[in-house]
């Protein structure tokens, strides 16, 4: 099994919703960082899994539109409480959709919210 990896880190707000969690349920920000994991059993034609380079843009593209912003206000998070499980997978969801790898394999994306907890999303392609 091969694996090519890739992080970003940002800085983005939110307050979680439908429960009460304290000072959780005002705005606040975290250091967030996100782990990309790709892996799969076939290299293509140049001996990539996926070009570095695509996912690293694919990856600072997301990123950018989370950076700095209110996550309670995008419309990826519309009627969901902001945890970092859910954007785990929102982050996971739109990498799948740039990068388009070919052949069958898994994608992980850990995203760290401090430097103790972090949530992940697993996807197959």
């Amino acid at each position: 099994m091969y694996s090519v990896a890739v992080s970003r880190d940002f800085i983005a707000n939110h307050f979680l919703i439908g429960g009460d969690w304290g000072s959780e349920n005002f705005p606040h920000a975290h250091h967030y960082v996100a782990e990309v994991r790709i892996e799969a059993e076939q290299l293509d034609r140049h001996g990539y899994l996926v070009d570095i380079v695509a996912i690293e843009a694919a990856l600072d593209a997301i990123v950018a539109d989370f950076r700095d912003q209110l996550l309670n206000d995008k419309p990826e998070f519309a009627g969901l409480n902001p945890s970092i499980e859910h954007f785990s997978r929102i982050i996971a969801e739109k990498l799948l959709a740039a990068i388009a790898p070919p052949g069958t394999g898994s994608l992980r994306v850990k995203l760290w919210e401090n430097a103790n907890c972090w949530a992940a999303y697993r996807k197959a392609f």
